[in-house]
């Protein structure tokens, strides 16, 4: 079986995969979500499953923090592990007044400060978007869910701790800051792949508004539901 430096699977994965960035929610999802999940990959603690939802199979494997972090699993779960799609499913800043705590963004682009798409070479500047297939499906399952929902620009922010504010990125109409989906998007840009970040806004830049442990939890639900049902309906 095939194994990279950072995978080892004890199993197979999915043709779609749910990426949290907390191996603990990983964990989390893969219990309360599907179906007799079996753990496939430990290495490093970064904990990936396989187990099936509404009759149809799903994997679910944390990428760790920020973008040089998920490049490497999503790299390595596309180009060695047959992954098709990559569903990023994780939590954001919000950065517009009409997007608040506990809304979900579904991430069309993904702006960045990294300079991670330097490597291609090329002689401008990258536009990362997500897959118009998983980003289509996602509308139109929040649609018939009923939740919340915000389609539009994240800020993949290199940054957690920084001197200037991220706040100057909503005049472009950003709506919310988070670490990975640039780079999980050129990943799938430049592999051919499939890849789309649906996030819960679980504090406000402006509003300073945060939610507690407790919250975030159960506000998270609708978006692991919400990426389930697009996983299904692939």
């Amino acid at each position: 079986m095939t194994a990279t430096p950072h995978i080892n699977p004890q199993g197979h994965f999915a043709k779609t995969v749910l990426m949290p960035g907390d191996p603990l929610r990983a964990k989390f999802i893969a219990e309360s979500f599907l179906e007799n999940p079996k753990l496939i990959n430990n290495v490093r603690g970064i904990q990936g499953y396989t187990g099936t939802y509404k009759g149809k199979e799903v994997s679910v494997m944390a990428s760790g923090m920020g973008i040089p972090s998920i490049s490497i699993y999503a790299y390595e779960l596309y180009s060695f592990f047959g992954v098709e799609n990559i569903i990023r499913v994780g939590s954001a800043g919000g950065m517009q007044e009409n997007v608040k705590v506990r809304d979900i963004v579904i991430g069309m682009g993904a702006c960045t400060n990294s300079s991670f798409g330097s490597q291609y070479g090329l002689s401008g500047t990258i536009a990362p978007i997500a897959s118009y297939t998983l980003l289509s499906r996602a509308v139109e399952k929040a649609k018939d869910l009923g939740f919340t929902y915000h389609v539009g620009n994240l800020l993949s922010s290199d940054t957690f701790y920084s001197d200037t504010s991220s706040l100057e990125w909503n005049k472009l109409g950003v709506l919310a800051v988070e670490m990975e989906a640039a780079g999980l998007y050129m990943n799938a840009m430049r592999l051919k792949k499939n890849a789309l970040a649906i996030c819960t806004v679980s504090d406000h830049l402006i509003t300073n508004e945060a939610t507690t442990s407790e919250e975030r939890q159960n506000t998270f639900r609708d978006m692991i539901t919400l990426a389930l049902e697009v996983a299904i309906s692939l």
